[in-house]
């Protein structure tokens, strides 16, 4: 079909009826309108969750007994294994040590004598996985000494020392 102008003139085009054009944008506007939604149904179905959960710290035990420490006498070995109540193993790089507090018999903190009084050195390092169970993995490399002062060190005679282990 041709076109013809206002001036009588025709034309090589194709004259679309408005009836096309109408279904023609319905068409693109439906399709559109399809694809929209297929895009927020899709994005909705077969999606799941995860969850990584959680790790449960792990108990550090001393194994090594220390006895008879006095000032200067030296340094002891501390050494230990773990408790690992997790599902499955658990990775410790070290475990670190410090005196928290000097009781004596009783528990009760002891006056004249504390945490300064000693020194725990070394590193702990473990770098391993520790299984789930009692008693298991160990640990060492920790000393402890009792340090030798000017002051007066009588009130740390038959003292108990409480070590906090923290492993990392």
């Amino acid at each position: 079909m041709q076109e013809q102008t206002t001036d009588g003139a025709t034309h090589g085009k194709r004259r679309i009826s408005r009836k096309k054009r109408v279904v023609a944008l319905t068409v693109l506007l439906v399709g559109i309108a399809g694809a929209a939604f297929a895009y927020w149904t899709a994005t909705g179905t077969g999606s799941g969750s995860a969850d990584t959960g959680t790790t449960a710290g792990i108990t550090v035990h001393q194994t090594s007994t220390v006895t008879n420490l006095a000032p200067g006498s030296g340094t002891q070995p501390l050494s230990g294994k773990f408790t690992n109540t997790n599902d499955g193993p658990v990775y410790v790089t070290a475990v670190a040590a410090e005196v928290t507090e000097v009781n004596d018999a009783l528990g009760d903190p002891v006056d004249g004598c504390s945490a300064a009084d000693y020194t725990i050195a070394g590193t702990g390092v473990v770098g391993a996985e520790v299984p789930v169970g009692a008693n298991v993995g160990s640990w060492g490399n920790l000393t402890i000494a009792f340090n030798n002062t000017a002051a007066n060190q009588d009130a740390c005679k038959n003292a108990q020392l409480v070590i906090s282990y923290t492993a990392s």
